[in-house]
């Protein structure tokens, strides 16, 4: 859902002769993530974006799958997950499929001693714990708990953090993240019903321009591999850029859920969409206020997707022993709902204060070994009630 940028200094025509103060031209790139088709942006650099000069050894950092095959409920402690000074070491990737794989992060420092770019996919970053910015050459994206992070693959950039203590929800997805077709009009604007708009955007500020040369890593993912490249010019040489194809943050408490008198269905807190999943956002919000309704979300059958729900704050009311940055697991092909005793709380209660990020592949997912090093062991037994599990 990007909204056309203008920052800097760009020509008044696309593809003209456009010079620096020495007579010398400015280098323009077009950045887009679908060939020609897509949305995109144009960029104008002081050196060239291609200076090469030298290319160190790529090394795999592809996730270990411990299960194939998935059809139980499980959990998982993702707080237990330790922190890593490296932003890159810090990623852990608990679960992947063939559009997307999706991860935690607790990185302890900034990164400063070399650049990241994601050359396979697009990256959602939803930050739970911690505050700070994003540099690219678009700019300055700020953040701060509750903020989505969106990055276009092939963005090269730098997280700078404010302080050592960061939980990252990563999602990398091998399709562009948008928002729903469903709330935006055929020229891309939000529609009326939509749950948040084109205001809520925290869009780049701040176009740092750096006139440098020396060497500059740049450390790139590609199938899986790093492959770290050391370019002759900072990669944030750009004096202006205008377009479509930019990083950018929305806050979670942005999100102005829709409710009714009757519970209604998860795809009302669907906030971002990519090939084969959906991202729902679930945030504080009345209940539904039907005199007789029950709030708690009736059984249904997981058939036609996983559900991944990372929870964040607040009470979660239908479930039971939940914590903050816990994750649940409920598999296509059998059904779930709420936990024992959890429909009967919900009678009568005016609102709910949860805060969660819900991830649905329509594929399943495999498991790596890295997320079974915090699987809350026996998870699929927690609908028994205390009689049944003596």
């Amino acid at each position: 859902m990007p909204v056309y940028q203008s920052i800097g200094h760009v020509p008044k025509k696309r593809h003209v002769v456009f010079r620096q103060k020495d007579g010398s031209l400015f280098h323009e790139e077009l950045f887009g993530t679908e060939g020609f088709s897509g949305t995109s942006s144009l960029v104008y650099h002081l050196n060239p974006p291609t200076m090469v000069k030298e290319m160190g050894v790529p090394y795999s950092v592809r996730p270990e799958i411990a299960i194939e095959d998935n059809l139980r409920a499980m959990s998982f402690q993702s707080f237990d997950v330790a922190p890593e000074s490296d932003y890159i070491k810090s990623r852990k990737i608990l679960f992947v499929n063939d559009d997307m794989a999706i991860g935690i992060s607790a990185p302890s420092k900034s990164m400063t001693e070399y650049f990241y770019k994601n050359s396979d996919s697009d990256e959602l970053i939803f930050v739970h714990k911690g505050s700070g910015s994003l540099h690219s050459m678009y700019g300055i994206v700020d953040f701060e708990y509750g903020d989505y992070l969106v990055i276009p693959r092939g963005t090269v950039y730098q997280m700078k953090f404010n302080a050592s203590e960061n939980k990252l929800l990563v999602v990398e997805s091998h399709s562009p993240i948008r928002t729903p077709k469903r709330y935006r009009n055929e020229f891309g604007q939000m529609l009326e019903h939509s749950p948040f708009c084109e205001r809520d955007l925290k869009l780049p500020h701040s176009l740092e321009t750096h006139d440098e040369m020396g060497e500059f890593t740049v450390r790139i993912k590609k199938r899986g591999l790093i492959y770290p490249y050391i370019y002759q010019t900072h990669p944030f040489d750009v004096v202006g850029w205008d377009g479509y194809s930019y990083p950018y943050a929305f806050s979670i408490f942005n999100f102005e859920p829709i409710t009714g008198r009757i519970h209604m269905p998860p795809p009302i807190h669907q906030n971002f969409e990519g090939k084969g999943f959906v991202i729902c956002s679930f945030v504080p919000r009345l209940y539904d206020y039907h005199p007789d309704a029950i709030p708690a979300p009736y059984h249904h059958s997981n058939i036609d997707s996983d559900e991944l729900l990372y929870y964040v704050d607040g009470d979660f009311m239908s479930r039971n022993n939940i914590g903050k940055g816990q994750i649940t697991l409920h598999p296509a092909g059998v059904p779930h709902g709420p936990h024992p005793g959890a429909i009967e709380r919900s009678i009568g209660k005016k609102e709910t204060g949860e805060l969660a990020v819900m991830i649905d592949p329509f594929s399943p997912v495999k498991i790596t070994k890295e997320a079974i090093k915090i699987e809350v062991k026996d998870y699929y037994k927690s609908w028994m009630t205390k009689e049944e599990t003596v």
